[in-house]
């Protein structure tokens, strides 16, 4: 055989092997392996960043863009996507039933990860992140691209709501009252002791300040490395048994609007498969709501300032 033809076989045959492999990937991929199926006809990209022009000032090849500000959030009511919402943005995605949906985005996949806990809600199967995100996708100077992804229409049906995925306001306030969960609180541990209500810079807030009750703190970015890849597995366990988050109880996570919560969700259940849930409303609404056990160890008071 001429080493042409025998060089095209090869590569054919290690493509076949990639496509046959790419439901096999568990919760995360690298970006050697996301750069090496690029063209796997298997594999959908989804960009969910959430500064405006990131993905139009490049992305990586054949992502769609998915916008977290209106794409994964119900635009009229204070909620997830709806299932047909999500159906026709994930079918316009070209997503197929069998497809492996990657997700990245910026600021260290706190949104990418938001995705995920919303494509679980709706149970969709083979999701994995990209570990590291954008973030490590440009420090390796990876390849990206400007035009649109163009793909063609994909078949998946999305399953209903599974509400047990998700932890409400009552949820919560029943866990405090039971003890029987561990409740995370991912923020910062000036947000924590109730010292600020919201990072600088942020206008989302709450009337007041400090934490769920009971809740401990294990602040999201102690879960990573420094290039904004997961820690190993081994290492998150014992990070999270020294805060008492052991998997021997159900766990909660929140932050202030969910999306550093979902990174931490992720963490928990995708990666050392825990019973965890995300309460998306986060302090914005547990800080803001009437007659709900609040710790401020600060005693930081609101002053409209």
């Amino acid at each position: 055989m001429e080493p042409f033809f025998r060089s095209l076989l090869a590569g054919a045959l290690a493509l076949g092997a990639t496509v046959a492999n790419a439901n096999d990937i568990g919760p995360l991929v690298t970006t050697e392996w996301l750069e090496s199926n690029l063209q796997n006809p298997e594999v959908r990209l989804i960009e969910v960043s959430v500064n405006p022009g990131v993905y139009e000032r490049g992305h990586i090849p054949g992502a769609t863009n998915v916008v977290w500000h209106t794409d994964l959030v119900d635009p009229v009511r204070r909620d997830i996507a709806s299932k047909e919402q999500l159906e026709g943005l994930l079918r316009n995605a070209g997503v197929n039933q069998d497809s492996t949906v990657i997700l990245y985005g910026d600021t260290n996949n706190w949104f990418a990860a938001w995705g995920a806990w919303v494509l679980d809600v709706y149970g969709v199967e083979n999701v994995a992140l990209l570990d590291g995100g954008r973030k490590l996708w440009e420090a390796e100077g990876r390849p990206l691209a400007t035009s649109p992804a163009a793909l063609a229409a994909g078949n998946i049906a999305l399953k209903e709501a599974n509400t047990d995925l998700r932890a409400l306001l009552p949820d919560v306030v029943a866990a405090v009252d039971a003890g029987d969960h561990v409740i995370v609180d991912i923020r910062s541990p000036d947000e924590f002791s109730g010292k600020v209500i919201a990072p600088e810079g942020f206008k989302e807030t709450a009337i007041r300040a400090g934490h769920v009750s009971g809740a401990v703190n294990v602040p999201w970015g102690k879960a990573v490395q420094e290039d904004g890849r997961f820690r190993s597995p081994e290492e998150l366990k014992a990070l999270y048994a020294e805060a008492g988050v052991d998997g021997s109880k159900p766990v909660i996570t929140y932050c202030r609007i969910g999306e550093r919560s979902s990174h931490t969700w992720y963490a928990l259940k995708k990666i050392l498969g825990y019973d965890v849930r995300n309460y998306d409303g986060s302090w914005t609404e547990y800080g803001n709501a009437v007659g709900v056990p609040v710790t401020n160890l600060a005693g930081t008071v609101w002053t409209g300032q």
